[in-house]
């Protein structure tokens, strides 16, 4: 079983409110999806976001990407969902720099037995 990350837009253009709800629960989404195939999905944003809470929204550049490029680097792949998301971006050019897969689409990550 792999680790892979989902990645793509959480608050890019300026998501605020309902649209935050949306992206999160897009994120969401695609890591049950990748659980059904077999893997274990991690999700920065959803490693970040309790961190922020406790230290304050003002925290959230100090902490979202420091954490989720942390987090890449402990993962086998990453599947990159979403429209545009310049931290999205910065997490895929981790993952390929590791040499690790990148997925663009649900159908690409393959279906591995637990």
């Amino acid at each position: 079983m792999s680790w892979l990350m989902v990645a793509g837009p959480y608050r890019a253009g300026g998501a605020q409110g309902a649209a935050l709800a949306a992206n999160l629960r897009a994120l969401n989404e695609a890591a049950l999806a990748i659980f059904e195939k077999g893997h274990t999905p991690v999700i920065g944003v959803n490693m970040a976001l309790p961190m922020i809470e406790a230290a304050g929204p003002e925290r959230y550049d100090d902490l979202m990407m420091p954490i989720s490029l942390a987090l890449v680097e402990r993962c086998d792949g990453l599947l990159r969902i979403g429209g545009r998301s310049a931290g999205a971006d910065r997490e895929v050019a981790r993952m390929r720099a590791l040499k690790r897969p990148v997925y663009f689409d649900l159908s690409e990550v393959p279906e591995v037995a637990r």
